[in-house]
């Protein structure tokens, strides 16, 4: 059974005094901080000043009943585990109190302060196990956005020393080869020969500027996620393929690191529909509304194929776990033949 680090802090809310008083000896006596209360607009006026870990609550007070007490506090915004209370004969009323949200339930009858303190720990270790695997979730996700900064951080360094280092030095040899071209001027066989060396490192030149790009995105802000994209499917539209981007109202995303997650599913999702599924048309739409930012990428292309583990379901499973690390929802609608939808949603902290 899973340890209780600390003595769970119970609120015992029962306009039966004398029973309230039992039942908090009772917790008391299993090592469990038991405070009574004998009103439901008393245990209103406590609960906004202090929060305990559990309230033991009886469905039926004289000023309030516990459902309008319960009511009353989500209105308030006070979320507090609980578990009811009620006489022999509601049973399904309390079963009913379950499914919204209670721990559990005790009957009063003549067992019941025997069962009570099981009953309690019982819910208290839930909470706790609940409240880890909670602090363990949160903890995992800040080490992926940890994982994935440090990975952005390395794909724009490659892509500064593609540009800055190899890009130059490509182009300063090309440089130097047209100038021996002109110095083989009357040898036509060399000249040519020089002519194809040429030629094949403009090629490189243009293929590692591309590459730089692909790895180092434009845009150094989070209001750069729309010149970001614009980019990208400017360099995507080439030949049969045609790319479209629409914004249509500009906005800005306050967070780097979601703009830089946001642009690289986009930029998956295209690879995919040019590279994998041969859509000749593509259309990028970044927009935002109520404060949810919503991405959606479309192509007319083959659909998804339905073997399992192919290249683009791995590329699948890297935006599905790019949309978690950021809290965003990522939808795939894949119509065989017609093409994909791939919709990223994301809401910003108001």
């Amino acid at each position: 059974m899973h340890a209780i680090l600390t003595p769970p802090q119970v609120l015992i809310i029962d306009d039966d005094e004398g029973l309230s008083l039992l039942v908090a000896e009772s917790l008391r006596a299993a090592g469990i901080e038991a405070t009574p209360i004998q009103s439901g607009l008393l245990a209103l006026e406590a609960l906004q000043n202090r929060r305990p870990d559990l309230m033991l609550l009886d469905l039926k007070l004289n000023d309030l009943s516990g459902l309008t007490l319960l009511s009353r506090l989500k209105e308030m915004n006070i979320a507090v585990p609980f578990i009811i209370v009620t006489g022999q004969g509601d049973e399904r009323v309390a079963v009913e109190m379950m499914k919204q949200g209670a721990l559990d339930y005790l009957i009063k009858d003549a067992g019941m302060l025997d069962r009570l303190p099981l009953v309690v720990k019982r819910a208290a270790e839930k909470l706790e196990r609940d409240r880890a695997l909670t602090a363990a979730h949160s903890a995992l996700l800040e080490s992926e956005q940890q994982i994935l900064a440090v990975s952005e951080r390395e794909r724009q360094r490659i892509g500064a020393d593609l540009h800055d280092n190899l890009g130059q030095q490509l182009t300063a040899i090309e440089l130097l080869c047209h100038s021996l071209r002109e110095d083989l001027h009357g040898q036509p066989a060399l000249e040519e020969n020089m002519g194809q060396i040429c030629r094949y490192l403009r090629e490189a030149v243009a293929q590692t500027r591309q590459l730089s790009r692909g790895l180092m995105p434009i845009f150094l802000h989070a209001g750069g996620l729309a010149d970001g994209l614009a980019e990208m499917v400017r360099r995507m539209s080439h030949g049969s393929v045609e790319c479209v981007f629409v914004y249509p109202t500009p906005f800005e995303i306050p967070c780097i690191n979601v703009a830089n997650q946001i642009f690289r599913i986009a930029q998956e999702a295209v690879n995919n529909a040019v590279k994998h599924a041969q859509a000749s048309k593509v259309i990028v739409t970044l927009s935002e509304h109520d404060g949810v930012v919503l991405l959606q990428i479309e192509d007319n292309g083959q659909g998804l194929p339905k073997t399992k583990g192919s290249a683009d379901g791995l590329g699948l499973q890297i935006m599905q776990h790019r949309a978690n690390v950021i809290g965003a929802t990522l939808e795939i609608e894949s119509n065989p033949g017609k093409g994909v939808k791939v919709t990223c949603s994301w809401t910003m902290d108001k």
